[in-house]
């Protein structure tokens, strides 16, 4: 008997008691309104247990989706709001771990990316005050002013006390990318000083610099000890990259890389073909529509960036369900394979075909992570929310900042950390899913708006 049976006879079983129990009130509703292929390992790798049979969980209570919704959405809040630098006194004051509880003293700056734009929704959820979110705003601005940078691309990894560069790591585009979406984020919706600082961050980022002339193509790392590594050659998460080089007032970058790099299409059995990423992580058709809705949207060669996301999203889906029975944890309740922790540790190769040219580029072994499926809730909110049932129904799995990062049962393995790129998609899809909430600070942003019309990215006619 497969696992979507089993998990479909215990829900209904579970359902039947609950029928027969006291009936209770509503849901509990809202308050009212890189890793990237190039990125360094994370973690160091994890102990592994002894591999026992692990049995089905059954669930003992049912709760609503809006219940579940808000447990995620706060705790990956608090993640950001917790795990932040908060001495006013510090360098490093604003700055976000990059994950939690390892790596203790690290910051990213994609972390931080992610955890300005949670102010946002920490705001119009009323975890916190608007002033206390435009507080924590400006003052991390006025560090991100103060801190080393190389024409204006910040270090991957930062000490979060001081600011510095952590680990020998890169100057890095795309976490660069991130941390100004972020920035914007806040500029747009605070205002005053926090738009003025926000500007000054922006505006002083020398996009050509990281840009190789000859390819046309962004750079993916810098390191002072060997210069410009890696390229942007194929698709990923870096739309937002083009949009930003696009419409700097300073140093602009023109349309070219958007339409140079490679878009390799594939398709996952009879599913509907799509542009896809190298490794087939799903996190790379997510990343930048946290941000950018797509939605409606075509470029000058007719790719509409958000179906592409839809279709990747499905073939992750339809690739979980096929592979059920071969599985422990992988199947219609468990999808959505990306970069995350796992048994051996940090493992960027996690995905899902198609990958590469001949889908072999993708790794598996049946680690899931919950921000696979949670970050696709926009593109796929069915199969989404499904998976944030099952996982809501796994004790292990939840901790103090919401689900941990991932879990693989045959191996009888459950992470132990969080990352913040990890708990940041997730928020802030969900935040999206359920009432644009970035999509509309951002989409009424006129550095986005020009970026798009500049890359010729416009409504369908």
């Amino acid at each position: 008997m497969n696992k979507i049976r089993i998990w479909n006879m215990l829900m209904g079983l579970a359902l039947l008691i609950t029928a027969c129990a006291t009936p209770t009130g509503p849901s509990v509703q809202p308050s009212d309104a890189t890793a990237t292929v190039a990125a360094t390992p994370t973690s160091l790798p994890a102990s592994v247990p002894a591999s026992t049979p692990t049995p089905m969980p059954m669930p003992t209570t049912i709760v609503g989706d809006d219940e579940i919704i808000a447990y995620e959405m706060r705790a990956a809040f608090d993640f950001f709001w917790e795990q932040a630098n908060t001495d006013p006194d510090s360098p490093g004051y604003g700055l976000i771990r990059d994950r939690y509880p390892g790596s203790a003293g690290i910051a990213s700056i994609a972390s931080v990316g992610f955890g300005l734009t949670a102010l946002i929704v920490g705001v119009e959820r009323g975890y916190i005050t608007r002033d206390e979110g435009y507080e924590r705003a400006s003052g991390t601005l006025q560090t991100l002013t103060r801190m080393e940078s190389v024409e204006g691309f910040y270090y991957h990894f930062v000490d979060i006390h001081t600011g510095q560069r952590a680990w020998q790591s890169e100057v890095s585009s795309i976490d660069t990318a991130i941390l100004l979406m972020g920035v914007l984020a806040v500029g747009h919706y605070f205002g005053a000083e926090v738009a003025t600082l926000a500007n000054t961050i922006y505006e002083r980022v020398n996009w050509p610099w990281f840009l190789d002339p000859d390819r046309q193509m962004f750079y993916m790392a810098y390191y002072p000890e060997k210069g410009f590594s890696g390229y942007w050659d194929f698709y990923a998460e870096q739309l937002m990259l083009y949009v930003l080089a696009a419409a700097s007032p300073t140093y602009p970058v023109d349309e070219t890389p958007y339409y140079t790099f490679i878009r390799h299409t594939g398709r996952y059995g009879d599913g509907e073909p799509f542009i896809h990423s190298w490794f087939g992580s799903i996190f790379t058709y997510q990343f930048s529509h946290a941000w950018i809705d797509f939605r409606g949207l075509v470029d000058q060669k007719g790719v509409d960036w958000f179906q592409n996301s839809v279709a990747a999203s499905r073939a992750h889906y339809d690739f979980a369900v096929a592979m059920d029975a071969k599985y422990e944890t992988i199947g219609p309740n468990a999808w959505g394979l990306t970069a995350c922790d796992g048994p051996n540790g940090y493992e960027g190769r996690y995905g899902a075909p198609p990958s590469g040219y001949d889908n072999r580029a993708h790794f598996i072994d049946d680690t899931v992570p919950p921000a696979g499926a949670i970050g696709s809730i926009i593109f796929t909110p069915a199969e989404s929310l499904q998976a944030m049932r099952f996982y809501y129904s796994l004790e292990q799995l939840k901790g103090q900042y919401g689900f941990y990062d991932a879990f693989n049962l045959s191996r009888n393995w459950y992470a132990t950390d969080v990352i913040g790129i990890d708990k940041g998609i997730s928020l802030v899809m969900l935040a999206n899913y359920q009432d644009d909430l970035i999509h509309r600070v951002m989409m009424s942003h006129p550095i986005i708006q020009t970026g798009l019309t500049q890359l010729g990215i416009a409504a369908k006619e």
